[in-house]
């Protein structure tokens, strides 16, 4: 939480972000409810129940979906889920970025998992962030949950995390996106590392909103939690 402050304060202030998420995969496009205050989707359980009580009341963002809507092919369009929040793949990294909540935020379905169809998405969405939005992905380096052996902050971190977690270091490093576009068949650590992607396909709609996709990022945020890979990038 504290890097995820300390990355936000090192930021220019956005006039409102976009966020893809681990978490709301739909297919066509879809939008969040662009009113203000609109209640998150507490989209977990097991916690105490606090955390469902937690509130994120942003703006009103129907200026940032008119930006995205006119940003997409033509014909193409996104249907406005006019009662859904954001979710938690969404609000909770925010809540430790902006904890103000004074930024408009929309949130974007993810309308599959293909590499090549993401990137083409964010290069849609690159004019946006000439205009100051912020666009963030949202999801793990790894994620295999179910193959952790301690549920510990400080576990030990399984081999196929370390592995994969070098392998996306290096190739983020040297701006190989063929190398990450093909990460079932060639990365380290695979399946264990994502049993499921959709907590790795989010980097893509960030890299292909980046001005050279190709080119090396900065990464803000390195280690792990739990065993998992907390790796985190910046694109210019």
């Amino acid at each position: 939480m504290t890097e995820l402050f300390g990355w936000a304060r090192a930021l220019p202030r956005p006039h409102a972000i976009l966020i893809v998420s681990a978490h709301w995969e739909q297919a066509p496009l879809a939008i969040s409810s662009t009113a203000a205050h609109t209640t998150p989707v507490y989209d977990f359980g097991g916690f105490a129940p606090l955390y469902s009580r937690m509130r994120y009341d942003t703006p009103d963002a129907t200026d940032l979906a008119r930006r995205v809507l006119a940003a997409l092919p033509d014909g193409e369009t996104a249907h406005e889920h006019r009662d859904r929040g954001l979710d938690h793949g969404a609000w909770v990294p925010l809540k430790a970025m902006y904890p103000e909540a004074d930024i408009p935020v929309l949130q974007l379905s993810l309308p599959g998992q293909d590499p090549d169809r993401l990137l083409a998405l964010g290069a849609r969405l690159r004019e946006l962030r000439q205009e100051g939005v912020l666009v963030i992905g949202s999801g793990f380096m790894t994620h295999g949950l179910p193959f952790l052996r301690e549920w510990r902050p400080d576990a030990a971190v399984p081999g196929w995390s370390a592995e994969f977690d070098g392998w996306a270091a290096e190739a983020l490093a040297r701006g190989d996106v063929a190398e990450l576009a093909a990460f079932r068949d060639r990365a380290p650590g695979m399946p264990y590392a994502h049993p499921t992607v959709e907590h790795f396909t989010p980097l893509f709609v960030t890299l292909g909103a980046a001005t050279d996709p190709a080119a090396p990022v900065t990464t803000t945020v390195e280690g792990y939690f739990m065993g998992l890979a907390k790796r985190s990038f910046q694109a210019a």
